[in-house]
């Protein structure tokens, strides 16, 4: 059975809201996690780095790797 896109997208928010304890209201279409992560952090990231975080992994290793003094 095919899904519809609102469907998707409806199942996909909310299991950002129950698994990260997103805000509802926070969890949409152009939310970005590199974004929400160099502002927590204070860092900067590059655009190849940015498209390679796709894990939870992926984030801690940027994020670490970046405020290591």
């Amino acid at each position: 059975m095919e899904k519809s896109s609102a469907d998707v997208s409806n199942r996909i928010r909310a299991i950002i809201v129950e698994q990260l304890g997103v805000d509802p209201a926070h969890a949409v279409d152009d939310a970005s996690l590199v974004d929400d992560l160099q502002d927590e952090f204070n860092i900067e990231l590059s655009d190849d780095v940015a498209e390679a975080v796709i894990t939870v992994g992926d984030a801690i290793y940027v994020v670490t790797s970046k405020t290591k003094s």
